[in-house]
């Protein structure tokens, strides 16, 4: 197996201002993993043996509820880190992280991870960071469940999506990621059937777009004024 280079995370805020020295040693100690499109990065209860930064693609974080439903909490871009349990003082990984493209990740030992918060702050500050505004987003979905109406959701949720993975395109907005109707379903606790209903309401409004496992935003600021529960219903 070939010698991972530093040049691979130098240049993310987690790794600032380590000296290049300890950015080989940090590196040296993590393997280089392809995790093909829909399969799974580490599974919900699973032992939480190693954590890891995603470097290239998109992963989906879902949990499953006692019940046995499917709750999407979150997607990781490239240049974050997932599976970090013992940040939460976790020996099990909480949800399960899911491959939506063909992925490269970087896998550490997960007992590694104290090491390295008390040895450079700014990536234990920095996962902490992570950790916050995951936290954070959970808690503004929760508000949304009990508060909005099933379209400011939606609403909501593609916002977030373009505002973290959108691409301009000639029609819009494009949510950089394959992504169905039931996983923006998933992401707001209600059904394929009601999406659907409001996806195909939306396109004849000319506010959005959508495909096989495709969604552009057409008019950000009529989607914005439906999610804040300013726009018109139907």
């Amino acid at each position: 197996m070939s010698r991972l280079d530093r040049s691979l995370i130098s240049e993310l805020p987690l790794f600032q201002g380590i000296e290049p020295a300890d950015l080989d040693g940090i590196v040296g100690q993590a393997r280089s993993l392809r995790i093909a499109r829909d399969h799974t990065v580490f599974d919900q209860e699973g032992e939480a043996h190693s954590f890891f930064l995603l470097l290239d693609g998109r992963v989906r974080v879902v949990k499953t509820t006692p019940e046995g439903q499917q709750v999407t909490v979150h997607y990781i871009s490239p240049g974050e880190l997932m599976g970090i349990a013992h940040a939460l003082g976790r020996t099990t990984y909480p949800a399960t992280a899911i491959a939506v493209v063909d992925c490269v990740v970087l896998a550490w030992p997960g007992n590694l991870w104290p090491e390295l918060a008390a040895r450079f702050p700014n990536f234990g500050a920095g996962t902490f960071r992570t950790v916050g505004a995951r936290l954070q987003e959970t808690q503004q979905r929760v508000i949304e469940m009990a508060t909005e109406q099933v379209e400011q959701r939606v609403a909501h949720a593609l916002l977030r999506l373009v505002k973290q993975t959108g691409r301009k395109t000639d029609e819009g907005i494009l949510i950089d990621f394959p992504i169905s109707r039931q996983d923006i379903a998933e992401m707001t606790g209600t059904t394929l059937h009601t999406v659907s209903r409001l996806l195909t309401a939306w396109e004849e409004k000319g506010l959005v777009r959508s495909g096989r496992q495709k969604v552009t935003v057409v008019e950000p600021h009529k989607l914005f004024a439906l999610a804040e529960g300013r726009g018109s219903k139907g």
